[in-house]
């Protein structure tokens, strides 16, 4: 089963809105991450400038002071930093900063070293970024930013068409090749992995027919409701039965029982968005309705019977409605059975009502 949804998947092309929703939530994920990579950085930075500065008898100058300000900030920018697009850009900025500093450091090295050290440092910058959550355009330009400050041909003794030159080139080639191929397939096989997580949890907690939560989903939704939401006011619960639905399925079929199931969902969710809502099973549908008086319960469970009977249709229904108050103690599954019993009423008055557990 998991071969066969894997497959599905495989062949989908990831709509841009689903690009932007994963790399969001890895970005969320991998926050903490990303301001390790960029303290990592910033510490290797401190200390090969130490190692410049005193060994290389240059000094800890004001230029270090600067750059070592401007590391500070962007840290503190990312560890306030939200939004994936956002973090884009300043993964731009923090390359130019760092690549910069580095070149800076290398500069005041020995003419001999620093082609090798110029590469050395191109190729650690270009590890960090593919390991990043960020957006192909941001990866590609970080790239750019890197090859063109730390290059090894700017201000070097080696020459392009020299041995150690095509040599160097050779080896930035593959560089390049081995990093962008890394960050692809990573990418890639995140990106899969995200939407097969997000497929079998909508089978574990979505109902396929109606696509709307199902009993799982709403025990769990609304058991942490009920713990989390101050009672301003009250609590109620809501358990729908459409009326003569073993009819329907018998005269018309299946499909129309079906289409009428589909029918009755759109309605709750249209009409009771703001709250928790399910089909338990069957023809039964559930509501949690924090927060409210019992006048606005009476004027929505109203309302879905109305909307329910007028609904332009060839097959029209009813629909009956148990409503509980969920007093203070009441288990989720304790209101369940009282907004059972209130639905019990409803059925068996009249049908196509309301009714209050006395």
């Amino acid at each position: 089963m998991y071969k066969t949804i894997e497959d599905e998947v495989l062949k989908k092309t990831a709509p841009a809105e689903l690009w932007s929703e994963f790399i969001q939530h890895e970005f969320e994920r991998l926050h903490t991450f990303c301001l390790l990579i960029y303290l990592a950085s910033i510490s290797v930075w401190i200390v090969f400038d130490l190692i410049v500065s005193f060994l290389g008898g240059q000094g800890f100058t004001w230029r270090s002071m600067v750059f070592l300000t401007v590391f500070s900030i962007q840290a503190v920018i990312l560890l306030f930093t939200r939004k994936a697009a956002h973090f884009d850009i300043l993964n731009i900025l923090f390359v130019v900063a760092m690549t910069l500093g580095v070149r800076l450091l290398i500069d005041g090295l020995p003419a001999s070293f620093q082609p090798a050290w110029l590469v050395l440092g191109a190729s650690s910058m270009l590890y960090s970024i593919s390991v990043l959550p960020i957006s192909r355009w941001s990866f590609y330009t970080s790239q750019g930013v890197i090859w063109l400050v730390l290059n090894p041909f700017f201000g070097t003794e080696v020459g392009l068409f020299e041995l150690k030159g095509v040599m160097t080139i050779a080896y930035a080639v593959f560089l390049c090749g081995l990093t962008i191929y890394t960050f692809l397939k990573l990418r890639e096989a995140k990106l899969y992995n995200y939407i097969m997580s997000k497929l079998l949890l909508d089978q574990a907690y979505n109902d396929t027919l109606t696509e709307i939560p199902n009993r799982r989903s709403f025990m769990t939704r609304a058991g942490k409701t009920l713990q989390a939401v101050p009672r301003e006011h009250d609590h109620y619960l809501a358990m729908i039965d459409i009326d003569n639905f073993k009819k329907v399925n018998d005269v018309y079929g299946h499909d129309i029982g079906d289409e009428v199931l589909k029918r009755i969902a759109a309605d709750i969710k249209a009409v009771m968005a703001p709250f928790e809502y399910a089909r338990l099973g069957g023809e039964e549908f559930a509501i949690y309705l924090a927060g409210v008086r019992r006048e606005d319960v009476e004027a929505l469970a109203g309302e879905l019977c109305r909307v329910v009977r007028e609904q332009p249709t060839r097959h029209p229904v009813t629909i009956s409605i148990g409503l509980a108050r969920v007093e203070d103690g009441d288990t989720l599954n304790q209101a369940l059975i009282k907004a059972d019993e209130a639905l019990y009423e409803s059925k068996h008055t009249g049908k196509d009502r309301y009714t209050f557990h006395q």
